[in-house]
């Protein structure tokens, strides 16, 4: 079994966080991204508190993965300073770790168990 990663990352609204969780799954770069509600981000920037509406994802990969998820999220994101951070996920659910692996484009290639009912 692969190692497995919960990478985090934030978007200013929902059409760009919906377009890159699209991407990162149909590129096989991630089994599945949870689009979470809007939440109210406080931070330093430059020497100023700022605030701002933010959409969280989490991002479920592979640790051999996360490099190109990285490099991907970089690529299309809108900050200049991306939120890029990665978890390790020290355990899970047997079941759910194998349809990750499986998901994914390290994953075995046949996907038959991961079922379209099963929700990530």
């Amino acid at each position: 079994m692969p190692a497995f990663r919960l990478v985090l990352t934030t978007l200013p609204n929902a059409d760009i966080a919906g377009e890159l969780a699209r991407g990162l799954v149909e590129s096989g770069l991630a089994a599945c991204v949870n689009i979470l509600s809007p939440c109210r981000s406080v931070y330093r920037w430059r020497g100023d508190v700022q605030e701002d509406g933010e959409i969280p994802l989490f991002i479920k990969t592979t640790a051999e993965l996360y490099p190109a998820l990285e490099t991907y999220l970089r690529s299309r994101h809108p900050y200049e300073l991306p939120e890029i951070v990665a978890l390790e996920l020290a355990d899970g659910l047997p079941d759910y770790l194998h349809w990750l692996a499986q998901s994914t484009s390290t994953g075995p290639a046949d996907t038959a168990s991961a079922t379209p009912t099963a929700r990530a």
